[in-house]
């Protein structure tokens, strides 16, 4: 590993305590703003809830911060590392601090569930073979899904999937996830399930950006919260704040009120 990617996987916590911060994020597509000056702090050990309607950016914006897709203006800064200016092998350092869940799962066909999810841990080159085999079959216990490590992703139901490319991204107990609708297609129980797993990596002190079209299961655990609408800011602030936000979009969203 290159000076400069262990400079990018090894990082304290900043003091101000911002572990994620966008600056100004746009991004355009054939001339129009698909993200338009996004701004967002993620303290550490805080989830930001990022919500908004269909088509909204929110994807795209954590794709941004990812380091997947770079803004056409603006920055973006995990633990003071500007992201944007990162070559392509201080990026992937940078992931290795990262878990992930993708809307489309992101799952190796050419690997079984149990190679998908200790993927990250292999690559980690921190655990042996024993240790990577209990933590996976922990983790696909906390989701329900028993004894599938020789299932190949082909054999799995969307929901399983889901669940899947959650506990992947959650396996190496990383410092920082970033969640894109992690229970989008679950039913109310294994939802749930996810919400609970949630909880727990938050009260291990992960800190995170949670996009979720189910505003009452996340509800309780976002401590921030973005609202974006045609890849504007319409609102940004704590839970205290947007209950009591009385701009119409904002508060009819929040509220679920008709329009």
């Amino acid at each position: 590993m290159s000076a400069a990617s262990k400079q990018v996987t090894h990082v304290e916590v900043p003091r101000d305590g911002v572990r994620i911060r966008c600056q100004g994020v746009s991004k355009y597509y054939r001339r129009t703003a698909v993200l338009d000056a996004v701004d967002l702090e993620v303290r550490d050990g805080t989830m930001l809830g990022l919500i908004g309607p269909g088509a909204a950016g929110k994807s795209l914006l954590v794709k941004i911060i990812c380091g997947l897709v770079a803004p056409d203006e603006g920055h973006v800064f995990i633990d003071d590392i500007d992201v944007t200016r990162l070559r392509e092998r201080e990026l992937q350092a940078l992931r290795m601090r990262l878990g992930m869940v993708f809307q489309n799962y992101a799952l190796f066909d050419f690997m079984n569930v149990g190679e998908n999810i200790a993927l990250p841990l292999r690559m980690e080159g921190r655990s042996s073979e024993t240790s990577i085999r209990n933590r996976v079959a922990e983790v696909l216990e906390q989701v329900a899904l028993p004894g599938i490590q020789d299932k190949m992703p082909r054999e799995l139901s969307g929901g399983m999937k889901k669940r899947v490319s959650f506990v992947r991204a959650v396996v190496r107990r990383p410092p920082i996830v970033i969640y894109d609708d992690p229970t989008g297609g679950l039913d109310p129980v294994t939802s749930a399930k996810i919400f609970r797993l949630l909880s727990d990596m938050k009260a291990q002190g992960t800190t995170s950006i949670t996009i979720s079209h189910d505003l009452d299961g996340i509800r309780p655990l976002c401590d921030q919260w973005l609202l974006i609408e045609h890849g504007k800011t319409l609102f940004s602030g704590d839970t205290s704040a947007i209950d009591q936000c009385e701009t119409p979009y904002v508060r009819q969203f929040w509220r679920g009120e008709p329009a």
